[in-house]
């Protein structure tokens, strides 16, 4: 080894330049890749297994039961640290690859970091076929890591170990750029892993990251400030942006100075207190009458760090003013032309900022700013008949998050994904910090939950974090409460019982399919599963695997359980059986499911008519 270059292997050699990245945002600078989980096998033990035993004092070591689950723990880590600081996931080749792919679209879907290490084939091809290798006829270079590509931000094959140096400063690029962020993955065939090399001391030296706030053009800032100046009935949208960008404060100086209300997005979910008087709640299909109410009548929606998805559009049926125009604050600017828009395109710390200066003395008119207040007062009253309940009753779901709600601190995590569970939060939860509500919907995916919050407690070690998911959830992946005992992490699983699909069996029966397959029960003599619930004891599974249990039969004891949960220092389950009634508010604008266009029976026939006259609702923005 010289004075300039050091022998290492390809992956000795990443985990030492990984240890060395940081970013830095208004001063403040992080590591980059903070941890590596791993699971190992035959594709990367001898690899980067080996680099992570070496270099140990530099790159911390997570040990995961389920590759998913592994990407799920490092995105819920970076969405708690606003996107500046993640984890690297490193998988053998074959199966353990091919289940990152969940994890990497969920990652890249909400425009999140996290790095992915899949072990590969031999670039030699000395060993050809190996154990797990896809085999394809007439590409030899394609493996199963090429199902990544699509769903990763970044993708490259390192064949080469000198190939690394370029292939990971891009990777670092991209993770660290918010308008390009997302999922990368750098494939590592198993004999490049351990191959030695003499690297260029420059390649470990510490590399600071900056992350840009970019500003406003100055002729779309003119532009946008005309467009709100002479809005009649503006309304913000808030979207995962703002949080990201930690934009919640700047966001409340706007609303304070023009009085403009703000509905959010689930990712956007918390950008004000919900006390504020300008915070009107969720949007959408799973929004609250008054933001859905002030949506369609807008005549300028401001989006902010929202990409518009069908739930917060409500399929293109919300926004019904004839003559409302968009104006779109993005950092990205395939977001920020969404829906024919004005745009911003910049952080949206920075353009919210420039548009509090530049309308100073603006404000809309009191008539509008009382109405609004007076539907969010309404509202409250619907929260409260939702939360409310007989404590000596079996809670239903609403009166679950509000004995949760009862319980929770300001600076309390609370995380979902996935079920009935994220349209009642959206709707009714009172979120009191930027980073309490925790929603991952922009792919909804169940098993999401668990892991991430073992991600979330891990940027946030002194910070309740609570686990909310319906038993479908929980049978989707479990494993990672291993890893949360292991570490000694006190995560707390809030786990409702109500046998079966709640969410899909409530949506199977409003398009016509009469909730076929949506229940756990025993299959009936007719041959449908209407029979008795299976016998399935979650409780006794989540202690099996480690956490502390408290079953809770009655809405007084789910008080007492959550309140012994958040005063515990050892992971715990809270186990409730939900009465399935509806204490929902039900939803206030409809979602795009497409019904059978043909049927025999009735209830399709039916629900093919409804979807007709929703249908016809549906608009182009231009």
């Amino acid at each position: 080894m010289s004075a300039t270059t050091r022998r290492l292997t390809t992956a000795q050699a990443l985990v030492r330049f990984l240890a060395a990245q940081y970013t830095e945002r208004d001063g403040v600078r992080r590591r980059l890749v903070a941890g590596t989980w791993g699971i190992f096998g035959h594709g990367n033990v001898a690899g980067l297994g080996q680099a992570l035993v070496e270099y140990g004092d530099v790159m911390p070591y997570h040990q995961g039961r389920n590759e998913q689950a592994m990407v799920h723990a490092a995105v819920g880590y970076a969405r708690q640290l606003n996107r500046l600081s993640t984890q690297a996931v490193t998988t053998s080749i074959g199966p353990g690859a091919t289940n990152l792919v969940t994890g990497a679209a969920l990652a890249t879907v909400n425009r999140l970091p996290v790095l992915l290490l899949p072990g590969d084939y031999f670039a030699s091809h000395a060993a050809d076929p190996l154990l797990q290798q896809l085999e394809h006829p007439v590409s030899a270079d394609v493996s199963v890591n090429d199902t990544l590509r699509p769903v990763s931000r970044y993708f490259d094959r390192v064949t080469r170990p000198e190939a690394l140096i370029a292939s990971a400063l891009n990777a670092m690029r991209v993770l660290t750029d918010p308008a390009e962020t997302g999922a990368v993955t750098l494939a590592l065939p198993q004999d490049v892993q351990a191959e030695a090399f003499d690297w260029p001391e420059e390649f470990f030296a510490d590399r600071v990251w900056r992350v840009r706030r970019p500003a406003p053009d100055e002729t779309e800032l003119a532009e946008a400030v005309h467009a709100i100046r002479t809005a009649r009935r503006p309304l913000i949208v808030a979207g995962g942006g703002v949080h990201h960008s930690e934009a919640e404060e700047a966001l409340g100086a706007l609303v304070d100075a023009t009085g403009i209300p703000v509905a959010s997005t689930q990712a956007g979910k918390g950008s004000l207190r919900h006390d504020h008087p300008a915070d009107v709640g969720g949007i959408g299909h799973t929004g609250t009458a008054v933001a859905d109410a002030l949506a369609r009548t807008a005549d300028l929606v401001i989006g902010v760090g929202t990409r518009y998805s069908d739930f917060t559009t409500a399929s293109s049926t919300l926004f019904r003013d004839p003559d409302v125009r968009f104006l779109n604050v993005n950092i990205t600017g395939f977001d920020a032309h969404k829906l024919a828009a004005r745009t911003l395109v910049c952080d949206a710390r920075t353009g919210l900022t420039a548009l509090t200066g530049a309308l100073r003395g603006h404000r809309v008119a009191d008539a509008y700013a009382a109405e609004y207040r007076a539907g969010k007062e309404r509202w409250e009253r619907v929260v409260e008949a939702a939360y409310r309940g007989d404590d000596d009753a079996v809670p239903t779901q609403t009166q679950v998050l509000g004995a949760l709600d009862a319980v929770v601190g300001d600076e309390d995590v609370v995380i979902n994904a996935a079920g009935s569970l994220p349209g009642d939060l959206h709707k009714l939860w009172r979120s009191r910090s930027p980073r309490q509500y925790h929603l991952e919907y922009g792919y909804s995916c169940m098993g999401y939950e668990i892991p991430a919050a073992i991600g979330v407690q891990q940027a946030a070690p002194d910070t309740v974090v609570w686990s909310l998911v319906g038993d479908g959830t929980y049978l989707m992946m479990p494993t990672e409460i291993v890893t949360a005992v292991q570490e000694d992490l006190p995560v707390n699983i809030v786990l409702l019982q109500n046998h079966g699909y709640a969410s899909i069996g409530g949506l199977s029966e409003s398009v016509g399919a009469e909730r076929f397959g949506t229940a756990y029960r025993h299959r009936a003599a007719d041959g449908t599963f209407t029979g008795a619930p299976l016998p399935v004891d979650l409780a006794a599974n989540a202690a099996s695997l480690g956490m502390d249990v408290l079953r809770a039969k009655t809405l007084r004891e789910l008080r007492e359980a959550l309140s012994a949960a958040r005063a515990s220092d050892r992971p715990t389950c809270v186990y409730v059986e939900t009465d399935p009634a509806p204490t929902a508010p039900p939803a206030e604008a409809w979602w795009d499911v497409p019904v059978a266009e043909t049927a025999t029976r009735e209830a399709a026939r039916t629900a093919r008519e409804d979807y007709d006259r929703q249908a016809a609702g549906r608009r182009r923005h231009l």
